[in-house]
């Protein structure tokens, strides 16, 4: 199955899976990295977050999902609970790739917020915990933000709370791992309520956070000639995005900017939300002007750059059906589909004996459609339960021109299996595509 080609990124830029609070970074591979906090679906509350994902990207509209790169399972010292993994950052210095996060390390989770670190030689895989960093924390104190200067000289951010917190920065050590300065309190922030994020353009550094405008954050800014302040205020370059939270990073690829941010346009609910893109412009003063939020997105930002990994496309011949799903053929296409009923009790569809190669990351994508508002397919591989799958609707039920992809992890050779379960409505599946990544 040929992937459509997209003449701009579209929002919500991630569909497949509830993500949120969008750290954007390019690497030495030219490639756009977007690393994400995780909204567990149904909505349960942001207590019971706890996976990190990563999506990649050559040109701003075609994304690859990296898969999840950490878990709550992987932090030692964390929450015995687990959950509470929200809004990340990751730096790259020496060689190495440092992912910060915030999460407690007591069942009083407020009280006891650390911000942990997690190491690895690859942007998107392999990160192993390295614990947290010292004298860093306390109630309230998340959203860590990591800038490196153009001299390589590491800053660290972070703050919460509203107005009985506030947003605190210091020098890290070149270990990336500790402080080299105490923590300074970021002073002349207007209305600070967290999600700060540090870059620099034309000298000028840049701290932008949100408000506490009550259940619709706004994003403001302040600007400094020093990375550590003080700042000026500058104003609001954000309107409310619909839900409760604002949270996002700004970030320059080939020569233009950028911001990613999350809003809950697919879900309707605040605690289920989703990553999206717009241009970032700025005044011959150096201000930013007002960022316009669009349905479109981003255009194409240089050629699109398709990768060379195996990739294996099945149809519907040959998967093994129950209990109420059935293959159909369309009135017009005449191609034959899989119809998974959620109204039919235990109906699925599985494909087995996939080739898994060496085993590893493998992108799945299903390619179907649905005229079901809410419609979401449920994903097992191997026997694992995985996630809800959004299928966005797309008001009809001619042709196929839904593709929703999540990277899983696959066992080596060709025993492997993907068992398909509608969770609401009707769901026309065509086909499945794996691309092996780790080949």
């Amino acid at each position: 199955m040929t992937e459509q080609r997209k003449s701009t990124s579209r929002n919500p830029l991630i569909t497949t899976i509830f993500t949120a609070d969008p750290s954007a970074h390019v690497w030495n591979d030219g490639r756009i990295y977007i690393y994400v906090s995780h909204d567990i679906d149904p909505a349960r509350g942001c207590d019971l977050m706890d996976k990190y994902h990563a999506f990649s990207s050559s040109d701003m509209v075609n994304w690859q999902d990296e898969g999840e790169i950490l878990s709550s399972d992987d932090v030692s010292w964390g929450r015995p609970e687990g959950g509470f993994m929200w809004a990340p950052d990751c730096a790259f210095k020496n060689g190495v790739y440092y992912f910060y996060y915030p999460h407690p390390s007591d069942t009083k989770w407020n009280n006891t917020w650390k911000i942990g670190v997690a190491t690895s030689k690859k942007p998107a895989s392999g990160f192993v915990d390295q614990g947290y960093i010292e004298d860093v924390g306390g109630f309230a104190m998340i959203d860590p933000c990591v800038f490196i200067d153009d001299d390589k000289k590491a800053y660290f951010y972070y703050g919460g709370g509203g107005y009985l917190g506030g947003c605190y920065g210091a020098e890290l050590s070149d270990d990336m791992l500790s402080l080299k300065t105490k923590l300074k309190r970021m002073r002349f922030l207007r209305d600070f309520h967290e999600a700060a994020w540090v870059f620099k353009r034309e000298g000028w550094y840049y701290l932008i956070y949100s408000d506490n405008l009550r259940h619709r954050n706004r994003y403001r800014y302040a600007m400094s000639r020093n990375p550590l302040g003080p700042w000026k205020y500058k104003g609001i370059f954000l309107d409310p995005v619909g839900c409760e939270t604002t949270h996002g990073s700004i970030v320059e690829v080939k020569g233009q900017w950028y911001l990613f941010y999350h809003n809950q346009t697919i879900s309707g609910e605040g605690n289920l939300r989703s990553v999206c893109v717009d241009y970032v412009y700025f005044n011959p003063d150096s201000t930013i002007k007002k960022v316009i939020q669009t349905k479109e997105g981003v255009k194409l930002a240089g050629e699109h750059a398709p990768t060379n990994h195996p990739t294996f496309d099945y149809g519907v011949e040959g998967c093994i059906v129950k209990n109420g799903a059935y293959k159909i053929k369309t009135s017009k296409s005449g191609d034959k589909v899989i119809v998974l009923d959620s109204t039919q009790e235990d109906s699925y569809c599985e494909y087995q004996n996939l080739e898994g190669g060496t085993g590893g990351r493998a992108e799945i994508s299903f390619y179907c459609t649905t005229i079901e508002r809410k419609a979401k397919l449920q994903l097992q591989i191997n026997g694992t339960d995985y996630s809800l799958i959004n299928i966005i609707s797309s008001g009809h039920l001619e042709g196929y021109p839904n593709r929703a992809f999540l990277t899983v992890n696959f066992k080596p050779g060709d025993d492997n299996s993907i068992k398909l379960t509608s969770y609401f409505g009707k769901i026309y599946v065509h086909s499945i595509s794996v691309k092996l990544l780790d080949m």
